[in-house]
């Protein structure tokens, strides 16, 4: 019975992780492989180069500006999607049948892919009817309405934004599933301690967020690193470069220029970088795991 029950198992396992060793793992041996060569893509003969991909990096001033972007965006990420979520959590959580319509609105965002929002907040941005430059004109700012994405100062941010704007929708989920498992005689005993809603946010509800704060947090940064579609929709990385992150300039590199060696060099340190947030997610889950024990 035990061997007819593994035998089962593996038959019903065998597609899945084939297609999944097809499309996942030996992609990912190859990018380890060819970021050793000058491959460019076409060419049958190529030359294996050893390390000289990686030590082109640090000379590279395109991989330099999409370090700092993918830095600054790793920081937003944690701030922004994760201060707002938690707001909204905070606000609708408890608040009646009319929260449930205001949650499902807030919930939207997530269920678009960011492809498709990156479409909307192009129109947004847009410079002659756009949201923003309408509303600055209707307001007597016209000297602020600009063309957002073509400006090198702001395109990285607005494409953050409207990224962001998804990730919020995604914290405030989770932080709503945290509040709802936080028992009530605790926040009930601040209160009848003389503990205002502020001081209840702070030193009751937060602290026993921290698990939720941890997935958000980590799901955040995560997601900033491997954000590529939202970026390529919106300004495929421009003007001038001012919105490359990794993810980006790896595409560039890669089908733009056709140096896919260097370009799959970019992908393995995006991958290490990756696996190094992976794994200190794990270890702080399990630290929190072992406190709430």
């Amino acid at each position: 019975m035990a061997r007819t029950r593994y035998l089962w198992a593996a038959a019903f396992l065998a597609l899945p992780l084939a297609v999944y060793i097809f499309f996942v793992i030996l992609p990912l041996l190859s990018s380890f492989y060819y970021s050793l060569t000058d491959w460019n893509g076409f060419d049958v003969d190529y030359n294996y180069v050893g390390l000289e991909n990686f030590q082109k990096m640090f000379t590279d001033r395109l991989f330099r500006n999409a370090i700092g972007n993918t830095v600054i965006w790793m920081a937003l990420a944690i701030v922004v999607p994760t201060g707002a979520g938690l707001t909204l959590a905070l606000t609708l959580h408890g608040r009646g049948r009319l929260s449930n319509f205001y949650k499902s609105l807030f919930y939207l965002p997530i269920s678009l892919a960011l492809a498709v929002i990156g479409q909307i907040w192009i129109w947004i941005y847009q410079p002659d009817w756009g949201l923003i430059n309408t509303l600055l004109r209707a307001i007597g700012l016209d000297h602020l309405a600009v063309a957002w994405l073509a400006r090198p100062q702001f395109a990285l941010i607005c494409v953050i934004i409207a990224w962001a704007w998804q990730q919020t929708a995604l914290a405030m989920v989770i932080f709503l599933a945290g509040l709802t498992s936080i028992p009530t005689e605790l926040i009930e005993a601040a209160e009848i301690d003389g503990a205002n809603y502020g001081q209840r946010v702070r030193s009751v509800i937060i602290p026993l967020l921290a698990p939720a704060s941890i997935v958000v947090i980590a799901l955040a940064v995560i997601n900033s690193l491997k954000s590529f579609d939202v970026l390529y929709v919106m300004t495929r990385g421009g003007p001038f470069h001012s919105s490359d992150n990794l993810a980006m300039l790896m595409y560039n590199q890669s089908f733009q220029s056709y140096y896919i060696g260097y370009g799959s060099a970019i992908a393995v340190v995006l991958f290490l970088i990756t696996l190094v947030i992976i794994i200190f997610y794990f270890r702080q889950t399990a630290k929190v795991e072992q406190l709430y024990d």
